[in-house]
């Protein structure tokens, strides 16, 4: 009997995109940013797209008077800095990597080609960001309609499904300060912390090194009218 042919399963969309920047000559290099790195500063030359092959991202802005807000948290599969691809001089915000981190670095004029030569990575690019638009989309109603209680409980089952663990019951992800979980959420951090030691005492998160989400427990809080 013709042996059976094995189909093939489609690459991880994150592994995809690693393969066809990988295919980029020129203009690409790998950077390994520790915890608290600044990848690139607000005011900055926009030369480079980033993309994240492994690790956290933090993206914030300071407004003139000194105040810093946090924007979005990036993980695994995203692009970020592709501001440069439209003419955009200057970095608008601050990149800082939250955990050691594996990045590529296009610079604008190998990302453009690469954009125009490649359909499939264009595509996921474009994916990419429309993706990121929707969830930014989402957190500004967010922001509007709902109680910081409820905030800070999307703002953590966000952080654990960046670590693709939809399907378990619990996360762990790297510990975050309350000051800024207090950005992301958009309150003060006395807030977060008195909102994070209910959670602890309901038993939605636990303290163990990392902190650990238990997602089903805490969706239950997000969904509740």
């Amino acid at each position: 009997m013709p042996k059976k042919k094995e189909s093939r399963k489609p690459e991880p969309a994150d592994t995809q995109v690693a393969i066809l920047l990988g295919a980029i000559a020129t203009g690409k290099s790998t950077i390994t940013p520790a915890k608290g790195t600044r990848i690139f500063s607000q005011g900055e030359t926009s030369d480079a797209v980033y993309f994240i092959e492994s690790g956290k991202v933090k993206i914030s802005v300071v407004s003139p008077r000194g105040r810093e807000a946090v924007l979005v948290i990036l993980g695994t599969r995203d692009f970020f800095g592709e501001g440069c691809l439209v003419g955009q001089p200057l970095r608008i915000n601050t990149a800082i990597a939250l955990e050691p981190s594996t990045l590529f670095r296009v610079e604008k004029s190998a990302m453009l080609q690469a954009l125009a030569s490649q359909r499939t990575l264009s595509e996921k690019f474009i994916a990419s960001l429309l993706m990121r638009n929707i969830n930014l989309e989402e957190d500004l109603c967010d922001q509007l309609f709902n109680h910081s209680e409820r905030r800070l409980a999307r703002v953590l089952l966000k952080l654990a499904r960046m670590r693709q663990h939809d399907t378990l019951p619990d996360a762990g992800i790297p510990l975050l300060s309350h000051e800024t979980l207090a950005e992301m959420v958009g309150t003060t951090r006395s807030r977060i912390t008195y909102f994070m030691n209910k959670f602890r005492k309901m038993g939605l998160i636990e303290y163990n090194g990392d902190l650990v989400i238990r997602i089903e427990l805490l969706t239950d809080v997000v969904l509740r009218d």
